[in-house]
């Protein structure tokens, strides 16, 4: 299954599904077991099921190092939820399977999920919104365009001269042969642009599966562009829509700990797990995830190219598809990012969790937060987790304005205004970037490259605790012995040996030296 790719198109979450039950299902190892003085045959325990599909989804691209056994075990009860497996006596559709030497065995027809098919009046509607034209991939001036929500994008006439000042060439009132430029004729080349871009980087003959046109709204990508602090984070014009101001307060409170001065309440005894799930309930009960429920397919999509050798593709997708979002959308996740990720890297973060080590515990609370289906999918805590990984290790870079996206836009705005084009979606005119798919590299190279780039910020972690000077030994030998529980392959790996070990605090065995050499007294027998 490693070696075997899912690729872009739709319903992705759910071929996946189908691509893990089926690699279960042929590969693992089936043999006798006793229980209760009766002996069953070609069937296997909850815990090996736990060891062999723990081993699978961490060698896989789509999920990654970071699974958790944890999460193995509540994959491994939606497989038998969903009839994958069944106890030893056949039964089934419950999630009641733990960690233990409880048997089980595969039925006699292990079902797969079927792919939704749409309605074929639905799909020749989808189909002539696109265009038949060769030379064009999309005609984006034919869509109609969905009005966008009231998201603090205060449009008005002065924000739409800024735009397109920027965008549109000095000499277009020099020349009487220049067409006219219109806000719209911006808008749609904006469009038109990044979904060229996306098709390009993804790699696909067509987009038609992953996102329909109609769902990229400019005036987002406009706003986000153009709206971001000098750290290239959005500010929203209506702060209605932004952070409330206790939840903000506790975010930086975690992220700057422990010099943050925004909080004056005074601290006790597990006051920052408590601020910590004050930011968590805040973001877990937002209506919809950050990256939205609309997009959901278009981001499982990027998570296939979570490769070593596709990592600065994954990088360039992302950034676009994050510039689709609505500005308070893309704000939230820009904040969480960069405080989920300054935690994690803080050595003086006291213990959240008494089982799970703050990586973890980051990924595993705010995933579902960030990407989730509408309807529920087996495999969605999986596969966000994954992707929340990809986004704390790359958030710098993915969470920047591309500035080649402006220069493109310009470009193809002057081709317009000089009649090069007639219609903002004629044409290819835009430099498209252009990647190499296909590199081949041994099996060594991909396995030091995957461990390399996917635990680089864990390694990262453990150097600053080494070298952290203000740190009591106390302390660092406490935070060393949880990372070594936490992580212990990396561990390892810098401590390959306990002098390695021990030179870090200068240990030196003491041998204690007799005070007094006595000779031991001889005893004679008492025999005559």
């Amino acid at each position: 299954m490693e070696n075997q790719g899912v690729p872009p198109g739709p319903y992705r979450a759910t071929r996946l599904w189908n691509e893990v039950t089926t690699s279960f299902r042929a590969g693992m190892p089936l043999r006798k077991h006793r229980q209760h003085f009766k002996k069953y045959g070609n069937c296997f325990t909850a815990g090996e099921a736990v060891d062999w599909l723990y081993d699978l989804l961490r060698n896989n691209n789509n999920f990654g190092p970071e699974v958790t056994r944890q999460q193995t075990i509540q994959l491994l009860r939606k497989f038998l939820k969903n009839h994958v497996i069944e106890d030893i006596k056949g039964k089934w559709g419950s999630e009641n399977l733990d960690d233990n030497s409880q048997l089980f065995r595969f039925p006699a027809n292990s079902p797969l999920k079927t792919l939704p098919r749409r309605h074929p009046e639905l799909r020749k509607n989808r189909i002539e919104n696109f265009s038949k034209d060769k030379d064009s991939i999309f005609k984006l001036r034919n869509l109609s365009r969905r009005t966008p929500k009231k998201h603090g994008l205060h449009f008005s006439q002065e924000n739409a001269e800024k735009m397109n000042c920027e965008i549109i060439n000095e000499d277009q009132e020099n020349s009487v042969d220049n067409r006219e430029i219109s806000q719209k004729d911006v808008e749609e080349v904006w469009r038109y642009v990044i979904l060229i871009y996306l098709q390009t980087i993804l790699g696909v003959s067509s987009l038609e599966e992953v996102i329909n046109p109609k769902q990229v709204i400019p005036q987002y990508i406009m706003y986000n562009m153009t709206n971001t602090s000098k750290h290239g984070v959005v500010i929203l014009q209506d702060k209605s829509d932004d952070l409330p101001h206790w939840v903000l307060s506790a975010m930086k409170c975690l992220a700057n700990w422990p010099r943050s001065n925004d909080m004056n309440n005074p601290t006790y005894v597990g006051f920052e797990r408590d601020v910590f799930r004050t930011i968590a309930d805040y973001f877990l009960d937002l209506p919809e995830p950050l990256l939205t429920f609309e997009y959901y397919e278009l981001f499982v999509n990027i998570l296939g190219l979570l490769q070593p050798h596709l990592e600065r593709v994954a990088i360039d997708a992302l950034q676009l598809c994050c510039l689709l979002l609505p500005p308070p959308n893309r704000r939230r996740l820009q904040l969480l990012m960069r405080m989920i990720l300054r935690m994690s890297q803080n050595v003086d973060m006291p213990q959240l969790h008494d089982a799970m080590g703050t990586r973890s515990l980051m990924i595993h609370t705010f995933s579902r937060c960030v990407l989730r289906c509408a309807e529920e999918v087996d495999l969605d805590e999986l596969l966000a987790a994954r992707l929340v990984s990809f986004l704390m290790d790359h958030q710098q870079e993915i969470l920047q304005v591309p500035s080649y996206l402006q220069t493109a836009v310009e470009k193809h705005l002057d081709y317009l205004r000089k009649g090069h084009i007639k219609n903002p979606g004629d044409g290819v005119i835009a430099l498209l970037p252009t990647y190499s798919y296909c590199k081949q590299i041994s099996a060594q190279e991909f396995d030091e490259q995957k461990v390399s780039t996917s635990q680089a910020a864990v390694a990262e972690l453990l150097e600053n605790i080494i070298k952290n000077k203000s740190l009591p030994v106390k302390e660092k030998r406490k935070k060393l012995k949880q990372f070594q529980k936490e992580y212990p392959l990396i561990y390892q790996k810098r401590f390959p040996t306990s002098e390695s070990e021990a030179a870090l605090f200068g240990d030196k065995p003491t041998i204690k030296q007799p005070m007094l050499i006595l000779r031991k007294p001889k005893f004679r027998t008492l025999r005559y």
